[in-house]
C-alpha cells in the first residue's frame, strides 16, 4: 500500500512502522499575563493591543498612543488588579482553560480526539500548540474559540492566528472552525441551571443583569453580529428561567478609551438601579466561558462595591461555567457534531523499501 498521508519519498523510504494520524480539538481562549507583575502585564498588553482586530485604527495613529500613553502607565494598574484574583496555580483563566481541555480529554478518552488548548495572547500560544499537534501526527483539526458569541475581535482574531501559522505549512491538515454556540440549547440550559442554583442559595434578585464584554459601538454599525447574539443569548436564558421581561437587562462592561461603546454600561446600570431603590441584584456573564479579570475583579469586586455604595444591599455574582463536570459534558455535546465524519485515529503503514 502506497503512503497517502506523506508525500516526500525521502521521508517515506525505509519507514517500517505504523503511524497514527490523529484528529484534534484545539481550544483557544483570550489569554493572560504570565504573572501579576507590571513587566508581564506590559508584554501581554502590547501583544493584545497591537492586534488589528482589537484596535481598528491605522497603525501610524495607534502605535504612538499605545507606546507613549498606554504602556507606560496601564501595566502597573492592571497588574495590581490581576494580583487580586491570582491563585497559587496561576491566572484563573489559564487554570480553567487547562481544566476544560483536560475534562474533555478525560470524557472522550483514548478513542476520541486529542484535546489541546492555547491562548490568543500570551502563553501557551497558538503557533506553538499547532506545531506540537503537527509533530503529534494530527491531520484533522477542529479549532474552538472559547467565545459563545461571535465577534470579529475575538473569534475572528483566533481565525487569524491559526491561519497565519498554517499559511506557512506545505502539508496542511483538514481544518474546521467553530463560529459560536450562543443559542445552543445545551449551553442555554446549563447557564439557566447555574442561575437557578444561585437563586436557591442567595435568594431571587429583583433584577438580573446579563453583563457581556463591551465592544466599540462602531463595530455594530460595521456589521458585527456580536451585539445581536448577546441579546439572543440573554433572551433565551431568561425564557428558560421564565423571568418576566422587567426582571432582567442586558448590559456591557470593560469599555476602553473615549469612544462610544455598546450600551447600557454595567456599572452605571447597577448604580442607577441602587439609586432607584433596587436592593437585590444578580449579575451573570454569559459571554465568558471561564472566570477571569473581567468577571472576578471588575464584576465581583468593582461592580459590587459600586452597587453597595449607591445604596444597594445584596449583590450576587454568578460564576462562569468554568470546568464544571456537567458543563464539560454539555460542551462535548456541542462540539461532537463538528467532528462528524472524521475518524479519530487513522493508522497508516509504510512499506519497507
Amino acid at each position: 500500500m502506497q503512503p497517502t498521508e506523506r508525500s516526500d519519498p525521502v521521508e517515506c523510504r525505509g519507514f517500517h512502522e505504523r503511524i497514527t494520524l490523529h484528529t484534534a480539538v484545539l481550544l483557544v481562549n483570550l489569554g493572560s499575563p504570565d504573572a501579576p507583575t507590571p513587566a508581564a502585564t506590559r508584554r501581554y498588553l502590547r501583544e493584545f493591543l497591537t492586534d488589528p482586530r482589537v484596535i481598528e485604527l491605522p497603525r501610524w495613529l495607534w502605535r504612538p498612543i499605545l507606546e507613549l500613553a498606554i504602556l507606560p502607565r496601564r501595566p502597573k494598574a492592571s497588574a495590581a488588579k490581576y494580583a487580586q484574583i491570582w491563585t497559587e496555580a496561576g491566572s484563573p483563566l489559564t487554570v480553567v482553560t487547562r481544566q476544560l481541555a483536560e475534562g474533555l480529554q478525560a470524557l472522550w478518552g483514548e478513542s476520541g480526539p486529542l484535546v489541546r488548548w492555547a491562548m490568543r495572547y500570551g502563553n501557551p500560544n497558538v503557533r506553538d500548540e499547532l506545531v506540537s499537534l503537527r509533530q503529534a501526527g494530527v491531520r484533522r483539526l477542529l479549532v474552538v474559540p472559547l467565545y459563545p458569541q461571535y465577534c470579529a475581535s475575538t473569534t475572528g482574531s483566533v481565525f487569524d492566528a491559526v491561519t497565519q501559522t498554517l499559511q506557512h505549512w506545505r502539508d496542511l491538515p483538514e481544518v474546521r472552525f467553530v463560529r459560536h454556540w450562543h443559542d445552543h440549547p445545551a449551553w442555554v440550559e446549563r447557564i439557566a441551571a447555574t442561575l437557578r442554583r444561585a437563586f436557591d442559595e442567595d435568594g431571587e434578585p429583583e433584577q438580573l443583569l446579563f453583563s457581556f464584554h463591551g465592544m466599540p459601538l462602531k463595530t455594530l454599525y460595521a456589521g458585527d453580529p456580536y451585539h445581536c447574539e448577546c441579546q439572543k443569548s440573554a433572551r433565551l436564558i431568561a425564557e428558560a428561567l421564565q423571568l418576566p421581561r422587567d426582571r432582567w437587562q442586558v448590559t456591557f462592561q470593560s469599555r476602553f478609551g473615549p469612544a462610544k461603546w455598546l450600551q447600557p454600561y454595567t456599572q452605571e446600570t447597577l448604580e442607577e438601579l441602587a439609586r432607584s431603590g433596587v436592593k437585590r441584584v444578580a449579575v451573570v456573564c454569559p459571554g465568558f466561558v471561564a472566570d477571569c479579570l473581567e468577571t472576578l475583579e471588575e464584576i465581583a469586586i468593582e461592580c459590587r462595591e459600586a452597587f453597595l455604595a449607591a445604596g444597594g444591599e445584596h449583590f450576587t455574582y454568578v460564576p462562569c461555567l468554568n470546568a464544571d463536570p456537567e458543563w464539560i459534558r454539555d460542551f462535548a455535546t456541542i462540539l461532537t457534531p463538528h467532528l462528524s465524519g472524521w475518524p479519530m485515529h487513522t493508522r497508516v503503514e509504510f512499506p519497507s523499501s
